[in-house]
This record gives structure tokens, sequence and C-alpha cells, in this order.
């Protein structure tokens, strides 16, 4: 009896040792998943990177990943392709049950990353929308409001010189007397911000050739820097902060085809560029026009434009 119970004792404590398997088991089961996973963000693109790297800090409750160190993804096309090749071969290899839970993970990190995104766009809009209720009682103030419509997208606040009172006369490259107003009383707004200024030229889609210049090409941007010339001479906005742009005939406001369309698409954009981080710029016309204000509601319509 003594050496029964002495042997079932010793098999217990055999037991016993052998439990510390299972631990070091799972543990190598982890290892081998975290190394996997950090191959495969040595060789993924930079989007599965970034939504790697949140996933892994949504996923482990922290707000950021400790995983801050400098990019590695390549510009080169085919190895980013590459990339995303091995990323999903490696992605293959973890257990199913992991790799969904690693899937889940990237994906409520992109919605939690969008709806942040989205809350910033939605912030950045107001603080846009402020600068235009300025630009607009300045307007009204001296009843120049019919002479702009203005527009919220993914550059940010955009207002553009449409009236027929305002923009070039055919051909010619400087602004009306009523435009070089409307501009003037604008430009006490513009010179308080602190953002870049894009000025941008546009011709209507006419398909003659520009009496003074070459193409539409250059006559665009001389519009453009005549705006842009005025802001910085006459008002002292700095040159650092302004920039000129030429489109031509390419990005009409309205639809050619409509009547009157030429005098409207015929202008100069003043673009008060947002300094958001692109993937909230990316958002700026959805928030925008989410809010259901609409800016261009007092501006001057294709049938007040017809003679």
């Amino acid at each position: 009896m003594s050496r029964r119970r002495h042997e079932e004792e010793h098999e217990e404590h055999d037991e016993g040792k052998e439990r510390w398997l299972v631990t070091y088991a799972d543990m190598v089961t982890l290892l081998m998943v975290l190394f996997i996973v950090m191959f495969a963000m040595s060789t993924v693109d930079e989007k599965k990177y970034e939504q790697l790297k949140e996933g892994l800090a949504v996923g482990f409750g922290r707000q950021q990943s400790i995983l801050d160190g400098s990019n590695t993804a390549t510009s080169d096309q085919g190895a980013s392709q590459a990339g995303a090749s091995s990323y999903e071969m490696l992605l293959a290899q973890v257990p199913t049950a992991q790799r969904t839970t690693v899937t889940k993970i990237l994906e409520e990190s992109d919605r939690l990353r969008r709806e942040r995104s989205y809350g910033d766009a939605q912030v950045e809009v107001e603080r846009l929308l402020k600068v235009w209720r300025k630009i607009d009682k300045a307007l009204r103030h001296q009843g120049l409001r019919d002479d702009v419509r203005a527009d919220i997208d993914e550059r940010g606040l955009v207002v553009s010189l449409v009236s027929q009172h305002v923009v070039f006369e055919p051909n010619v490259a400087e602004l009306t007397d009523r435009g070089r107003r409307v501009v003037d009383t604008m430009a006490p707004v513009l010179k308080d911000l602190t953002e870049p200024i894009e000025l941008d030229g546009h011709t209507n889609q006419e398909k003659v050739k520009p009496k003074y210049f070459p193409t539409d090409w250059e006559l665009s941007l001389a519009r453009a820097a005549h705006v842009l010339r005025r802001l910085e001479e006459v008002h002292g906005i700095r040159a650092g902060r302004l920039r000129a742009t030429g489109f031509g005939h390419t990005k009409p406001l309205v639809d050619p085809a409509l009547a009157g369309s030429q005098r409207v698409n015929k202008r100069v954009d003043i673009v008060i560029l947002s300094q958001a981080p692109a993937e909230t710029r990316a958002l700026l016309g959805e928030a925008f026009h989410a809010l259901g204000e609409n800016l261009s509601a007092a501006h001057l319509t294709l049938q007040e434009d017809r003679p």
C-alpha cells in the first residue's frame, strides 16, 4: 500500500512538471506570429504598414503603437505590389482564428481612424466657414456679394470671382475696376490669415486663340498672377504665402453646355489652402456638404448672369 501510494504521488508530481509545456507552447506560437508580422511589415507597402501598426495599437488598448520607427515602404510600384503579396501570404500562415482577429482589428482601426479624420474635417470646415463669414460680411457691406461663389473642397476654402462685372475682358489678363474692388475688399481678411493662398486662373471653353497670348494656358496663368501681384504689391500680403497656377480651359466651374457658362468659367479662384493632414483634407468636401450649409445660396446664377 505504501509503495502504491508513493507511485501515485510520483506520477502526479511528474504531471505537474509537464504543465509548463502548455505555457511554453503558447509562447512559442505567439513568438511565431510576432516574427511573421514583423517580417510582413518590413516588405509591405506604406498603407498596409500604417493599418497594421494602428490596428495592433487599438487591439492592445493603446492610443499609439510602439512601432514608431521610420517607414520602410518603397516608392517602386513593383516592389510595393510584391510587398503586399508577401503580406497576404504570411498572414495566410497565421492560424485561422488569429487571422480573423487580426483582420477585425484592422477593420476596426480603419473605422476609428476615419471617424477621427471626419471629426477633424468637421472642425476644419467650421474654421473655414468663420473665415468665409468675414469675407461674406465685407463683400455684402460693399454691395459685392453677388460677384463671387464660394465652396469648400479638399483644398480648403475656394472663393471664385465669377461675375461678368468682375472677370477679365476677352483676351485680357487684368481685372475690371469692379474686380479690383472685390479683391481689395477680401484682402484685409486674407492678410490676417496664416495659410498659403493659391490663385487659380481659368479661361472659358470657347475654341478661340487668345489675341495677346500664345494659348489659353498663358492667359489663365497671367490672370492668376495679376491677382497675386495686387494682393502682394497693394495689400502687402507676404509673397511666400502666395502662388499662382493656370488651368486654361480644363476646369470649368459649371457645365460649358449651359447658356451663360462661358462668363462664369472665365474666372480666378482664390483658394485658402487648408493645412490639415491629407486624410482630413480628403473629407472636407463631404463634411461641408453634410452640414447642409450652401455658401453659394446668394451667388450670381446663370439666369441672373444673362444680359
